[in-house]
């Protein structure tokens, strides 16, 4: 299964950005766990991060008849972007929504997801491990798999 994860904007300050909430590994600590998560599980990855929704979009598009599936962590375009809401339904692909952190327990804007609504389940509060079990779900759940 070929699986494209999504990253959205300040992901790639992690280990800067609040490490209370986030943590101390950085974004290419989290590239390298999911890729050895994907070879463990059997399942191709490819990363992409972008601070850019427009990216964010056509990077989803880019996934017709190239992908299997999708995992998206569309950070604040979370609670914002009908854009990747859109491109999540035109590509109708599988696709899980991740979070770091628990969403639902922080402020009251980060309860409210647009891309959710073209997932098939949102994972959220693991860490890093909400990717792992992302893949997991996927390898599991879908019926495109190669």
């Amino acid at each position: 299964m070929k699986i494209q994860v999504i990253n959205g904007p300040n992901l790639n300050m992690l280990g800067i950005r609040e490490p209370k909430i986030y943590g101390s590994a950085s974004y290419a600590d989290l590239e390298h766990y999911i890729a050895e998560s994907a070879a463990e599980l059997g399942a191709e990855i490819c990363c992409f991060q972008s601070n850019h929704e427009g990216e964010l979009v056509a990077r989803i598009q880019q996934c017709h008849g190239k992908a299997d599936a999708i995992i998206i962590n569309a950070a604040a375009y979370t609670h914002t972007s009908v854009a990747i809401l859109d491109a999540l339904k035109a590509v109708a692909l599988p696709a899980v929504e991740v979070h770091l952190s628990d969403v639902s327990a922080r402020e009251m804007f980060r309860r409210h997801s647009y891309p959710a609504m073209a997932c098939q389940t949102v994972i959220a509060g693991y860490g890093f491990a909400s990717y792992r079990m992302a893949i997991k779900y996927l390898l599991e759940n879908s019926s495109t798999q190669n």
